[in-house]
């Protein structure tokens, strides 16, 4: 018999509360998903909503607290006994695991499970390539990953003195050590059953539930985890049975699976689509079961500098001006759908000050004028020809992709909109510089939230020069000022939350005066969760239902 505590009811609940919350074990959980994942490994992973849905099955250094608001980004040791020790300034950083840890086949975590998936993440880019390399910058060692140096343990800078206790060693102080010790590449990985690009089909489980199954674009289903122990773990309980994952659904067959109780949430976490968002809010009933945060994302699109014309900084500061920002709000159902931006740090980061470096008018829709003279000194008074890559099954971006070829062929930009999969959309495609330049594609469709609640994890990996890489790129308009740079690195070793705040709002004015970003929306999610879920809130970590807290009737 299912016991439940009182919890929040009706719209808006889940935001800053719990929905039927409840410690007691239930069915089947049911997500849905319109496309793949990106990947389950999870040092080869670079969506939020894989990072937060990975948490169900591996365990990282450090993760979020299960909280909802802003609560939900309050730092909690996971693996580690503790948060980081630091030392010689911020120089050296070590954490201790805790005891008993062990694998869904009952072998133990030890210290150098977690030094492997730290080589494998940040120097494997050769095998794997998607997912960030924060500690390859700070490490700074020339390893060369454990495919091309197979004989050589990992970088020198990681050392694991005995099997519970990790020693990172950095070239400069970073303050932020804990922040990056919560992300994916932190969680454990056998070295034996490594399988390189194959393991996203079955990472060896440390959390509450394991891998039963994985049909690629189709399903994944976990089960239980035999060999979870719940008193090492401060964060989870297992809620449900079972976990089924639905993939490969049109957009609009998510909200209907979502409505009729075949799904309890949207995997993806960016809401409902426009129309079934109008009935939602039309009907009592089904508003009492949605919510409509703040994501804590920016929507935005970049302007490769490397490919012509973009490598004129006229022409990008064109496209800015002739932005029909209120028709790309349109595309996701208007203010509930998101606030226009006009920044690209979101309201919910610290260093987040309102400016606006290129208005497009009280209405929105765009400044023509001001293009047109761009255009003037760029030489290109008739305007050019670009492509835009955006990925269609997230039907809302890609509708506002055609809103902004639309608003930019208002002077003369004629640029086409090319649909590409998400879940390959990083590794082979907008993520790929050398893919973009053979195929003249300019604009590129993007979302950006912070890898984690911090300035440093908002912008390095999308505007750091020396982020750039060639497969699972973030920094697609392949900026590389010094100044910003060397802000970046100030902004890592100070310990002063007010001049943490002002590096980054500096960041985002510089990054503005470059172009090679459009903020367009801070976008709002009109999230639906079906009655029968549990224990349901929106965790300030990801902006979205934290996964790892959900139960089913």
């Amino acid at each position: 018999m299912e016991t439940e505590q009182s919890g929040t009811t009706g719209f808006d609940a889940a935001v800053d509360g719990v929905v039927a919350p409840t410690d007691t074990l239930g069915g089947t959980l049911r997500l849905v998903r319109t496309d793949d994942f990106d990947s389950l490994d999870p040092g080869n992973t670079y969506y939020a909503y894989t990072w937060n849905f990975l948490r169900l099955i591996g365990r990282t250094l450090v993760t979020f607290d299960t909280a909802p608001g802003k609560a939900g980004q309050r730092l909690v040791p996971d693996l580690a006994e503790s948060l980081g020790e630091a030392s010689d300034g911020g120089r050296t950083w070590t954490y201790r695991l805790r005891p008993g840890l062990r694998y869904e086949d009952g072998t133990p975590v030890v210290s150098a499970d977690v030094k492997y998936a730290i080589a494998r993440s940040n120097y494997g880019t050769d095998v794997l390539g998607v997912g960030p390399t924060y500690f390859r910058h700070l490490l700074g060692t020339d390893y060369g990953g454990p495919w091309r140096e197979p004989e050589v343990d990992g970088p020198l800078t990681v050392e694991t003195p005995d099997n519970r206790t990790l020693v990172l060693r950095l070239t400069e102080p970073f303050a932020g050590m804990d922040l990056l010790a919560t992300m994916p590449s932190t969680t454990p990985v056998p070295r034996a059953r490594d399988t390189g690009i194959g393991y996203r089909l079955g990472p060896v489980a440390t959390g509450p539930y394991r891998v039963e199954s994985y049909e690629r674009g189709k399903l994944v289903v976990l089960e239980r985890n035999p060999h979870w122990d719940p008193a090492t773990d401060p964060v989870r309980r297992q809620r449900a049975e079972r976990v089924e994952v639905h993939l490969g659904k049109d957009p609009h067959e998510v909200d209907l699976m979502l409505l009729a109780g075949e799904a309890h949430i949207d995997l993806a976490g960016f809401g409902v689509q426009p129309a079934v968002q109008e009935r939602i809010l039309a009907d009592p009933a089904l508003r009492a079961n949605a919510d409509n945060p703040l994501t804590g994302f920016t929507w935005i699109y970049c302007l490769s500098s490397r490919i012509t014309p973009f490598d004129n900084v006229h022409c990008r500061r064109a496209v800015q001006f002739a932005t029909d920002k209120a028709a790309m709000q349109a595309a996701y159902g208007g203010p509930v759908g998101g606030d226009i931006a006009t920044t690209i740090l979101p309201p919910t980061i610290d260093g987040y000050q309102p400016f606006d470096r290129y208005p497009v008018g009280e209405d929105g829709t765009g400044d023509l004028e001001a293009a047109r003279a761009e255009l003037a000194l760029a030489g290109l008074p008739d305007g050019f020809r670009t492509k835009i890559a955006a990925r269609k099954d997230r039907l809302k971006e890609y509708r506002a992709a055609e809103a902004l070829s639309a608003g930019l062929a208002r002077v003369g930009i004629e640029a086409e909109v090319l649909d590409f999969p998400s879940g390959d959309y990083f590794d082979r495609y907008g993520g790929s510089p050398s893919y973009l330049r053979e195929h003249g594609i300019g604009i590129i469709m993007f979302g950006w939230g912070a890898d984690f609640p911090d300035g440093y994890g908002f912008f390095q990996q999308i505007v750091d020069g020396r982020a750039i890489k060639e497969r699972g790129n973030q920094n697609m308009g392949e900026l590389d000022d010094p100044e910003i740079n060397a802000l970046l690195d100030r902004g890592a070793v100070s310990g002063d939350l007010e001049e943490r705040a002002a590096i980054w709002h500096r960041i985002d004015r510089l990054t503005m005066d470059h172009a090679v970003i459009v903020p367009y929306l801070y976008p709002r999610s009109l999230l639906y969760r079906h009655p029968d879920a549990r224990n349901v809130f929106v965790t300030g970590s990801f902006g979205m239902y934290d996964y790892v807290a959900l139960g089913a009737r």
